[in-house]
């Protein structure tokens, strides 16, 4: 059995050990090399951020019991798909729709804070007063079906190959802890860096709480979109230990640190 045959055999296990081993990477880097001192209690955070996140996990399986991948078969079953019809190169079809995939999760990204009734949503994401590896995976139980129903829907149209979803997703979820995570990449190597891949330095730019910085910086993974649609901005205004990270007026931490204030956040003023 090949590598290909086997990350599609074992793509549960695979994706739970990736996530596994970036966030416990993510949490050892933000002791060693901590970017800003948390304000919040960080037990109390990180039970709650990741309590959401098995919430999330069950809801989603009970709901769709069918993942992202299956939707993939389907496509390719029934010959459903931009890439089941043109016939490209195998690995041509990845790396397109890798790339198509992450654009689309960039304008998702920026209509969920355009939209009023999104953004009710994805505030949930944006409220918590830190940002750490924990924040990247902290979303409204709704946003996440929203989502799945967007990738469902991207993947049926595209015909994107199986393999292609299941590195997409692998990709996504380590990107996401990566790019929120509390660490202090030295400025020399993030300049670099943040040209291929969003890096923390750039991702926290759009969790402050100055408006015109939160509308910024929507990129998951990968940081051209923002630069070819004008949404990119470098630096926070009040640099990155000074600025405020959440949501002006809502401002204590009990309304935004547990995890059932989390849930009914979006249906409250």
């Amino acid at each position: 059995m090949n590598f290909d045959q086997w990350l599609i055999s074992n793509e549960p296990v695979a994706r739970l050990s990736v996530f596994v081993a970036i966030l416990c990477v993510m949490m050892l880097l933000e002791v060693l090399r901590p970017k800003r001192k948390l304000s919040c209690n960080k037990p109390v955070r990180w039970m709650n951020n990741i309590s959401l996140v098995v919430l999330n996990t069950v809801l989603m399986r009970l709901l769709l019991p069918f993942a992202t991948v299956a939707v993939a078969w389907y496509a390719i079953d029934h010959n459903l798909g931009l890439f089941n019809v043109l016939s490209l190169p195998i690995w041509l079809e990845i790396v397109l729709s890798i790339f198509i995939l992450d654009l689309i999760i960039y304008w998702q990204h920026r209509i969920f804070h355009k939209v009023p009734v999104l953004w009710r949503l994805h505030r949930v994401h944006h409220v918590d007063q830190d940002i750490d590896v924990t924040t990247g995976s902290r979303f409204h139980p709704i946003e996440i079906f929203l989502s799945l129903m967007v990738k469902f829907s991207a993947v049926i149209i595209l015909g994107v190959p199986v393999m292609a979803v299941i590195l997409f997703e692998i990709i996504l979820n380590a990107a996401a802890m990566f790019n929120h995570s509390n660490v202090a990449l030295p400025k020399s190597l993030d300049k670099y860096i943040r040209w291929f891949l969003v890096t923390p330095d750039m991702h926290r730019v759009h969790h402050s709480r100055i408006v015109k910085e939160t509308n910024s910086n929507y990129g998951f993974n990968i940081p051209l979109w923002d630069r070819i649609f004008t949404s990119y901005i470098a630096q926070p205004k009040l640099g990155h230990t000074d600025m405020e990270i959440g949501v002006k007026g809502f401002d204590e931490k009990s309304d935004t640190q547990h995890l059932h204030k989390m849930l009914s956040l979006p249906f409250k003023d």
